[in-house]
């Protein structure tokens, strides 16, 4: 094999693509801090009964292991940032009232998550802790159709559901992890037929709920379906008068209703939102409420927040202009370097021409060059 032959579904990034994905992250952060996010930084690297613990179970299969040469422990590559981010907020930061934390860095999947996709993304993410009301579920979703606005996204569409629905279907119903996992994936295929046979030894108000569940998508007249069809199941009334208020609150984006929609992670424990557009083959933003995440680490706080990949992100955005350059001649003395570093201290982009060299950068657009002018430095268009 090459050398230089990368793994499957792993990939270099090149200067343009680079560019590009790293003004998304400087956009998507600083949005992020104008609503008062905080920017952590988890390690790539942890224990893995650290990473796998608690909700994180839910990652094992997607989770690179290896062994520490240290301390002999087994370690994990992390697949997912939201579980070290409620550990930073349970066990270092230990806040008693809101916080707002976000981040950005990579991931790792054994597999890809979806069709085409890598398994390294550039994982942002956004999570406020401490507040269990639907306000934290209401900015969760204002501040994830912001970032895609401030990355140039046209034409979003928001799709929500709540676990909730499900949990009182499943309410009491005797079932083993791996037929709940198997149930969950009938609902999100709109499999009737194996969803028929799995649940055919339910109660019957569990089992004509959950196939019910398969029609009920659409606009907001699903709610009303969905009150009709679950009327008999408790706290359902109480979760649709929830999506209400989430979808009321959503601005400038359709809004769509998937009850049976439970993709995503597993940690989810009330409202979860998908957001779509045109050309991406998946969600680009899938987030929600997952109240139990910071459970195992000591502080079963409120939570709701959103993940995005940023290298998904970037294949759907328009490709953004090159940046303007000056190009400068290479070793003309004081004077020029004065000059050149100037215009550095300035802002801007500075080019110079190596001796027996043209112009070969593909990423700057040099409309500009500095000449001498007498015993003056000056730069003028091209």
């Amino acid at each position: 094999m090459s050398a230089w032959v990368l793994p499957d579904h792993i990939a270099d990034v090149l200067p343009s693509e680079a560019r590009h994905i790293e003004e998304l992250r400087r956009g998507l952060l600083d949005t992020a801090r104008s609503y008062g996010y905080e920017l952590v930084m988890p390690p790539l690297l942890e224990h893995l009964d650290s990473l796998l613990t608690g909700t994180g179970e839910a990652l094992d299969l997607q989770t690179f292991k290896l062994v520490d040469q240290l301390s002999g422990r087994s370690l994990g590559l992390r697949a997912d940032t939201t579980q070290q981010v409620a550990r930073i907020d349970a066990h270092l930061l230990n806040r008693k009232g809101v916080t707002r934390l976000c981040y950005c860095g990579p991931v790792l999947h054994t597999r890809p998550d979806r069709p085409h996709a890598t398994r390294e993304p550039l994982q942002f993410g956004a999570e406020i802790y401490g507040h269990p009301g639907m306000e934290a579920d209401i900015e969760a979703v204002q501040l994830s159709l912001e970032c895609l606005r401030g990355a140039h996204v046209q034409d979003v569409s928001v799709d929500l559901a709540d676990v909730r629905i499900v949990r009182s279907l499943l309410a009491g119903v005797p079932v083993g992890w791996q037929t709940l996992g198997r149930v969950h994936g009938a609902l999100a295929a709109k499999d009737i037929s194996e969803l028929t046979s799995l649940t055919r030894d339910f109660p019957a108000t569990s089992r004509e709920g959950l196939l019910a569940l398969l029609q009920l998508y659409g606009d907001v007249g699903v709610l009303d379906e969905a009150e009709i069809a679950l009327k008999s199941i408790a706290g359902v009334r109480n979760v649709l008068s929830d999506l209400r208020v989430l979808a009321s609150s959503i601005q400038g984006a359709r809004v769509t209703f998937d009850l049976a929609d439970l993709r995503g992670y597993a940690y989810y424990s009330g409202a979860r939102f998908a957001i779509y557009t045109q050309g991406a083959s998946d969600a680009l933003v899938r987030g929600g409420r997952y109240d139990e995440v910071g459970a195992v680490f000591g502080r079963n706080r409120p939570a709701a927040g959103f993940s995005l990949d940023i290298k998904q992100l970037v294949s759907v955005v328009s490709p953004r202009p090159l940046k303007a350059a000056i190009r400068a001649p290479w070793g003309e003395g004081q004077g020029a370097n004065a000059a050149i570093a100037s215009l550095r201290s300035q802002g801007e982009t500075v080019v110079c021409m190596l001796p027996g060299h043209g112009s070969e950068v593909d990423e700057f657009r040099c409309d500009r060059e500095l000449i001498r002018v007498g015993d003056r430095w000056v730069v003028q268009a091209i």
